[in-house]
Order: structure tokens, then sequence, then C-alpha cells
């Protein structure tokens, strides 16, 4: 999508918000990277980020992925209440996001795809992968809490049973063979749901399971379909503050709207 198309289509879900008041609920925002090392939408400067997380701090408002989960399966109203989440595994986010993270004590979820981490394979776009170690400093902090985003990165609505079931297994063994805990949340790659018969797999293995919506988590939420709404360079801190009373739902719906075009033919 082009720049202009872009933003179009951000100020048209802005505008649709005003007729269609968005719903009240938890908001789960979904990160990339910090840095601005590539000129991928979702690679954010650092000064941007840190502006972020410090509106964040000063609301007071961000929980922590398993409390969230626990108080929304409870059947809580989190209206008003943020969780952080990051995908991949990046080197930028234990360079750039831990650090402001650490500084504002906002806490956030790494869901990591394990093969690059372990094979020290670069993400597309020369996105630089975690070491084992750095991954365990990064947990040190207390704030930070690893979940899974399969081994490949394999899009599990496109693979059998079998293969879905060793993506899921082999990412829940590493991360516990390295970090010594137990993986309990797990992020779709690419936000792409899978079909019935592999969903079933997620739900045994995982407390909570992540999709795409740009929208809220209202009281009664299933927690593994949990909408999370992905942070760009060009929502700056206008299209953020947005983001943050759970509105920009009709860019999503856009933006899903070309990905299956973007994504045919791809498996990961």
């Amino acid at each position: 999508m082009s720049d202009r198309l872009r933003l179009a289509a951000k100020h048209v879900a802005h505008f649709a918000d005003r007729f269609v008041a968005p719903r009240s609920g938890l908001v789960v925002l979904a990160y990339h990277r910090v840095g601005r090392s590539s000129n991928l939408e979702v690679d954010l400067p650092v000064t941007l980020f840190d502006t972020q997380m410090a509106r964040l701090a000063e609301a007071r408002c961000v929980l922590d992925l398993s409390e969230a989960v626990a108080r929304l399966a409870a059947g809580e109203d989190l209206s008003g209440m943020v969780v952080v989440t990051f995908d991949d595994g990046t080197a930028d986010f234990a360079e750039h996001a831990v650090p402001i993270l650490e500084c504002y004590q906002v806490p956030a979820t790494l869901f990591v795809a394990t093969q690059y981490i372990d094979e020290q394979r670069s993400f597309p776009d020369a996105g630089k992968p975690l070491s084992w170690s750095t991954l365990v400093d990064c947990t040190s902090t207390g704030l930070i809490t690893v979940g899974s985003h399969t081994h490949t990165h394999a899009l599990l609505d496109r693979v059998d049973l079998r293969t879905a079931a060793q993506e899921l297994d082999r990412s829940i063994h590493l991360l516990g063979d390295q970090l010594g805990r137990p993986v309990e949340h797990f992020a779709y790659p690419k936000a792409v749901p899978a079909p019935p018969s592999v969903e079933s797999l997620v739900r045994l293995r995982f407390r909570s399971a992540a999709l795409a919506g740009t929208r809220p988590n209202p009281q009664g939420t299933d927690v593994h379909r949990l909408h999370r709404s992905p942070v760009q360079f060009s929502d700056g801190l206008d299209f953020f503050e947005r983001k943050l009373g759970g509105g920009m739902r009709l860019e999503d719906d856009l933006r899903r709207l070309l990905n299956r075009r973007r994504y045919v033919g791809l498996s990961r």
C-alpha cells in the first residue's frame, strides 16, 4: 500500500468512528520493530516509541498480558486498559525497546518465531534476530513475557494438522528449554486465523492466542481470539491515540482485504 493510500485509509477509518463509536474494552497493541532501521511501516523511530510509552505510563493503564487474560477469562470489563505486545524477535527489541519499557516500567509480551533465534537466521527486510542469551536478559527485567509465534513463522491456515502441531511444539520446547519457564501465550503469524482443527491445537497448548482486528476486547471476549491493534510509523501520536481508544477498525478491515492478495502463495 502506498503512503498516500495508507494515510487515506487512516483518515477514512477515523471518519467512520465518528458515525459508529468504537466498543469499549481491553486494547492490545501490536508492535514489531523499534529503531527505524528499515522503511517498514511497523518499524518505529525510537523517539516515537518513547513518547508512546510515556503516554501509557502517565495514564497508568498498562496490564501484563497474563493478568489481562486472567481477568478477561474471569468476566471482568477491562475498558480503558492496555496490553503491549511485540512480534518476531528482532535484536532491536533488546537494543531499543526494552530500555524504554524499563524506563517507564511498562510490561510487554514478545511473541517469538524460534527458528530465527535458534539458527540465527535473519528476518525479512534485514531483521537481525535476538540471541537466546539476550532474550534471557530481557526476561530478567521482570517486565518481559515471552510467547510463541510458531517455530518458522508458518501461516497456520496453509499447513496440515501434523505440521501445525510440530510448529507449535518445537517453539514451546525451545522457549521452555532456553528460558526455563512455561510458554502460555501465542500469536498467529501475520494475524491469520487457522481452521478449527488447527485452532484446537492452539487452545490445548496456550492460555491465550492473538489475532488482528484493530478493535478492543470487550467483557466476555474469547481469550483465544484476542484482537490486536498494530502500531505503525504513520500513526504518529494522533492515530495512536485513536487506537488506544479502540478506534480505527475500518483501517484494519481494508488492510486485511489487501493482504489476501499479498499473502497468496506464501507459507510464512
